[in-house]
């Protein structure tokens, strides 16, 4: 790995000889005692450059070099010295400006809120008749992309009622939170692209307005993390530069969507990380709590609006391990100061994140305190705590002669349900399907198995009330037709692989059946001593016959099953799911000293847990196929955006496209930072290695920003769901970052110190990236543009908006 001092720190005589013979070096006795004990590291990976930690600075000390080994290079004019060799840097540009700061967040301000309201709009949200209809605004007055999502869920939020998403509940509560601060009373439903917003009088500026805020500040955000990297101003500036004239970022800031808030969130927390880096010599000072815990919020918050932000979670915590490695080998940290450091640790970054994601869902489940669409996805017990729910208590004991109503367990399909409509191959018998709703179409009657005198089936008669228990053999008769539940030798007719078989409802006026309709009941976790079944207790159902268990799977018929669940009867089915449990019971014959029961009412953590499950499922089942989405291979070269918007006329469009320069420049920072890795393993290999260098300091804090890429870029290889250019903004906010911090070292390196060149440097980037920005946009901002213009935008063919 590269290793050396940073940038701002005073700096090593410059050697004639870069490249050394190893040589075996006396422990450095400079460090401070422990309560200073993190010694400089030499891990790219995981450590900011020790020149932000002012006290190491002063330890490092030459390679011993041995004159006489014949192998070591005497003088190496290669592009690798020119780069690493030092020189004197200005200590005063090192330094933050306010001034700086101001600047860039007020043309932050600028470009990501550019007419994102036109004086219609600023009416409609001030609530007041003195501005008029302005046809002449850019910005969307209507529905667009994933807004249907996202507005619609903060109407649901006013509204508290229970709807389920594949995301955490922060982002979303934020933006029912600025939506319900601007006077938005939930009735609007954000239910198609395109539906209007002026009419309703749907405040969606001051929606707008969050993620377009929280993306500002995401620019100077950026400044104050180049800067605890310990860049130079004129660096730190321009890469605040690039990340507020990025189209795409600028684009996705514009809307009612979750990315701009997980991409601030994930800003903050690499700040903070990087200012706590900075100061971790200087531990359990204000300082440094202070970066610390807020480090935990912004981890714990950025998780909370996406699982992404679990990914900047990971990248934390690797280097945290790395950091806790260094100090346990520190022979001057004592056990206890050691196990104070762990315990601070853990507090800020493990237990606060844990309370902020979980509160986040407590408030979440009290917001929601009514059934709603996505009262389906739960359990009975989770559906049971919503008001409006339809699941009452019910007699416990389940006996002959009873109405019922059966329950798949492990799916959300609901109850077995039946209807006067015919399965199309097979059997062509009636069709057993699961139905989510309790509708009398679900009602099944329970009666004793057939009796057979002399080979003819006798109706045993139901006279008295009798429990039915583990290992009784039962009928299931639909109750509005009459029909039995029933199963035989025909394939299922969905998922038809050998040992599924065709459920059906079979049945005829005055035919009693036959043994096909017989089902064994098997009590799972039954109690010999109380073999009895009751209601809510979970059970199976063998055929008796072929020996295949009733079941269910996430499966659903075609149009000519209503969408409906399949249900069929399987030889190899998972035991999960062939469980059932009644949670309606009727019986003419049920003793008045009965008792009910109902499901129980889960804890806090249970429902969490459950959330969790079905979030994961939601997820796991987003497999369908969308025009604009696009494979994580294909999102560093920008192959191609996401269409938002097009007006109905004209040119005019919103479409999520990167800024191509700030796209190729990450692109290439990640290239040459491979490639200095690779070349630092082989002279590693030679048993040589870089001395003090500017840049060679620089590479440890481009080594913890492309981790932090790759933790949030390579996962998304193992995900099969559908996936979008915007899944790659964190990643890219690395990236821009790691550009930054090459560019200063490399410049410093070339320009000889100069910082008047930097300046001028970084001057000629930001310039070449703002000219870029403003080309593109009108598809940002959706303005009107040229045929000619529009067409001269797409600078490759698989750049596919339209320009009629």
């Amino acid at each position: 790995m590269l290793t050396a001092h940073m940038p701002g720190a005073k700096e090593q005589p410059q050697e004639d000889d870069l490249l050394r013979k190893r040589k075996p070096t006396k422990p450095d006795t400079s460090v401070a005692a422990e309560e200073h004990p993190v010694s400089p590291s030499s891990s790219a990976e995981s450590t900011i450059p020790s020149a932000l930690d002012k006290d190491d600075s002063k330890t490092l000390s030459k390679t011993p070099v041995d004159d006489d080994d014949k192998y070591a290079p005497r003088k190496l004019k290669s592009a690798v010295a020119v780069a690493t060799s030092a020189a004197p840097t200005a200590e005063a540009d090192t330094n933050i400006s306010l001034g700086v700061l101001v600047t860039l967040t007020i043309l932050a301000l600028g470009v990501r809120l550019f007419q994102i309201s036109n004086p219609s709009q600023v009416g409609d949200c001030l609530d007041t008749p003195a501005f008029d209809r302005y046809s002449g605004g850019q910005t969307p007055e209507w529905v667009v992309f994933d807004e249907v999502h996202f507005g619609g869920f903060a109407s649901k939020y006013i509204n508290g009622t229970f709807f389920m998403d594949v995301h955490p509940p922060l982002g979303k509560l934020m933006i029912a939170a600025s939506g319900l601060a601007a006077g938005f009373d939930g009735v609007f439903d954000f239910k198609e692209i395109g539906k209007d917003y002026i009419a309703p009088r749907v405040p969606y500026v001051s929606m707008r307005l969050l993620p377009g805020i929280l993306g500002v500040l995401v620019v100077p955000m950026s400044y104050l993390t180049m800067k605890n990297l310990g860049a130079a101003n004129a660096t730190a500036v321009m890469t605040a530069l690039f990340v507020a004239f990025e189209n795409a970022l600028t684009c996705q800031s514009r809307l009612i969507l979750l990315d701009s808030i997980l991409v601030f969130f994930t800003a903050l927390s690499v700040q903070m990380w990087t200012h706590f880096q900075s100061v971790k010599n200087r531990p359990f000072t204000l300082q440094w709590w202070m970066s610390l815990a807020l480090c935990g919020a912004g981890i714990g918050l950025a998780a909370s609006v996406k699982w992404v932000g679990l990914f900047v979670i990971a990248w934390v915590g690797l280097s945290t391990v790395k950091y806790l490695w260094d100090l346990l080998g520190n022979p001057r940290v004592s056990s206890m100061v050691y196990i104070k450091h762990f315990m601070a640790l853990a507090t800020c970054l493990i237990g606060i994140p844990v309370v902020i994601y979980m509160l986040s869902f407590q408030i979440h489940f009290m917001m929601l305190p009514k059934i709603g669409s996505g009262t389906g996805f739960m359990s009975p017990e989770f559906q049971s705590t919503l008001q409006g729910n339809e699941l009452t208590e019910t007699f416990a004991e389940i006996a002959y002669g009873a109405d019922i109503m059966i329950r798949h367990e492990n799916t959300q399909g609901g109850y077995i349900h039946s209807h006067k409509h015919f399965y199309p191959t097979g059997s062509k018998q009636q069709q057993i399907t699961l139905y989510p709703y309790a509708d009398a179409n679900s009602i099944i009657h329970i009666l004793p198995a057939l009796e057979f005198v002399n080979k003819t089936a006798v109706e045993p008669q139901v006279v008295e009330f009798k429990q039915i228990k583990h290992g009784d053999v039962v009928r299931l008769e639909h109750g509005p037709t009459k029909m039995k539940v029933h199963s035989h030798d025909h394939r299922a007719p969905v998922s038809d692989a050998k040992g599924n078989f065709e459920v059906s409802g079979y049945g005829a006026p005055g035919f009693l059946g036959d043994s096909n309709d017989h089902w064994r009941v098997e009590i799972l976790d039954h109690d010999p001593e109380n073999p009895y079944l009751f209601a809510l207790q979970k059970f199976r159902l063998i055929h008796q016959n072929t020996g295949c268990a009733l079941f269910s799977h996430a499966v659903k018929l075609p149009e000519w099953g209503f969408g409906q669940q399949e249900v069929l009867c399987s030889q190899n089915g998972k035991k999960q799911l062939s469980t059932w449990r009644i949670d309606f019971n009727e019986n003419p014959l049920q003793p008045e000293t009965s008792k009910k029961v109902g499901y129980p009412k889960p804890s806090f953590l249970s429902k969490f847990i459950e959330s969790h499950k079905v979030m994961w499922r939601i997820n796991s089942g987003l497999d369908g196929v969308h025009p604009y989405q696009s494979r994580p291979l294909s999102w560093p070269v920008l192959s191609r955006g996401i269409s938002f918007w097009s007006a109905k006329a004209g040119t005019a469009k919103m479409h999520l496209m990167g800024n191509p320069l700030v796209w190729a420049a990450a692109g290439a920072a990640l290239g040459l930072y491979v490639l200095l890795e690779a070349i630092a393993a082989v002279l590693s290999k030679r048993q040589m290695t870089y001395v003090a260098g500017v840049f060679a300091d620089t590479t440890r804090g481009a080594g913890l920003l492309f981790m932090g890429w790759v933790l949030h870029y390579a996962p998304f290889f193992l995900m099969s769901r559908q996936l979008f250019l915007h899944h790659y903004l964190p990643s890219l906010y690395f990236s821009i970052l790691l550009f930054g911090v090459l560019f200063d070292g490399i410049t410093r390196r070339i320009l000889g110190g100069s910082s008047i060149l930097q300046w001028i440097a970084a001057s000629l980037g930001a310039a070449a990236c703002i000219a870029v920005f403003v080309s593109f946009s009108p598809l940002t901002y959706g303005l009107p543009m040229s045929k000619e213009h529009c067409q001269g935008l797409k600078w490759r063919k698989e750049w596919d908006w339209d320009c009629k």
